[in-house]
């Protein structure tokens, strides 16, 4: 199994490594403890997709083999027990729109062309159906109800991320399903960590602008030791290694916004797998500059 550059070093397993064949895939052992989900996200690993694609590339929209995507698409299918008709994917444009998931939807962007667009988050309480999302760097984020048997999956990058992406789910769990924030289990996976963003000063100032007031929220996530176990205080905004530019932590900040939307620390799971520092691994936008697959997120209600 590949082995893993940690972002940091804290106790407990918060991602787990999957082997099935030559296919290598993560898994949260929070969400899985639900009983509720079938979940994943993707690595590189295990595909038949060749050069920058290799190997398990599941977008469409990058330049690949239509068949070979199909085919990545097929395996990931397997190890769900899934069928491709099952799976729904989003189309994201970097918004906060949400769209309500239902049976009619199933196969859109697998096997069926997309009928709509700007959509970064998806959620549903129907079961079987596999809610899907793209990355390459930027945020996935997963919510499991698992009282009111309802999920769902987003996408945010620094201007979902800005935009609250997180809350927004939560909200529309609650409007859509009468879901409680304390009753949601939410997970951050694997993205671009701190040490890799270098953002310039408005994004800097978009982020103090909308993360402000909140500094309780990060008082209690720093005394819970529940983000990172080696430091004392944690930043959203450190400085970079330039005048005007920082250093941006995208996790730090989904977790303040999380835990503002009313969901409790310990049913929030944040990785430590940055995709730009595992680029053999993981698709990663900025390490490969572009040249680059599509990593995937899937979640999907089990039958009850």
């Amino acid at each position: 199994m590949y082995q893993l550059e940690r972002a940091f070093r804290r106790s407990g397993a918060v991602l787990r490594q999957n082997q099935c064949g030559e296919i290598e895939y993560l898994t949260f052992p929070l969400l899985e403890e639900t009983g509720c989900v079938e979940h994943l996200f993707s690595t590189r690993l295990g595909g038949v997709s060749k050069g920058e694609f290799a190997s398990m590339n599941l977008s469409f929209q990058r330049g690949d083999a239509p068949e070979c995507v199909l085919e990545n698409y097929r395996r990931i299918a397997s190890i769900l027990k899934v069928s491709l008709e099952d799976m729904v994917t989003s189309k994201q444009t970097h918004t906060t729109n949400i769209k309500l998931i239902t049976k009619e939807d199933k196969g859109k962007g697998v096997i069926k062309p997309l009928d709509y667009d700007d959509i970064d988050g998806l959620i549903t309480q129907e079961e079987g159906i596999v809610l899907v999302t793209s990355y390459a760097d930027c945020v996935p984020l997963y919510f499991v109800d698992p009282i009111k048997r309802a999920i769902g999956l987003a996408h945010s990058g620094w201007r979902g991320t800005v935009q609250q992406m997180g809350a927004c789910m939560v909200r529309a769990m609650e409007e859509q399903f009468g879901s409680k924030p304390e009753d949601i289990r939410a997970a951050i996976g694997p993205s671009i960590c701190q040490d890799c963003y270098e953002v310039s000063e408005d994004v800097a100032q978009a982020f103090r602008e909308s993360l402000a007031g909140m500094e309780d929220i990060v008082q209690e996530i720093c005394d819970s030791g529940c983000y990172k176990d080696t430091k004392p205080f944690c930043k959203v905004l450190e400085d970079g290694r330039e005048p005007g530019k920082y250093q941006l932590d995208l996790w730090l900040a989904n977790l303040i916004i999380l835990r503002k939307a009313g969901i409790p620390l310990k049913q929030i799971a944040v990785t430590d797998i940055c995709t730009c520092h595992n680029p053999d691994y993981l698709f990663s936008h900025r390490a490969s500059k572009g040249k680059r697959g599509a990593l995937e997120a899937f979640l999907m209600l089990r039958e009850s």
